[in-house]
């Protein structure tokens, strides 16, 4: 059995299509997030006198990350049955 059709055999029990690609989806996001953290974490214990400035960075980078699954989490329904 290919992989077409399992994944077609899966949207009729499971749900659709959509679901499944945003669980693949949504790892890209969670992998950027924990780099950002884990990096920035890293920053701040070489350089503590520039918190301010890694902490404004980590969140913007994590917004971004963030943006993204969001994306694909509309993505199904816009473009849905």
């Amino acid at each position: 059995m290919s992989a077409l059709q399992t994944l077609a055999a899966e949207t009729g029990v499971h749900g659709s299509v959509g679901s499944i690609g945003y669980g693949l989806a949504a790892i890209g996001p969670g992998i950027g997030v924990g780099i950002i953290f884990g990096n920035g974490t890293q920053a701040l214990a070489r350089q503590p006198e520039a918190a301010g400035l890694i902490r404004a960075n980590q969140i913007l980078g994590f917004a971004f990350c963030e943006a993204l699954a969001l994306i694909g989490i509309v993505m199904p329904f816009v473009f849905g049955k």
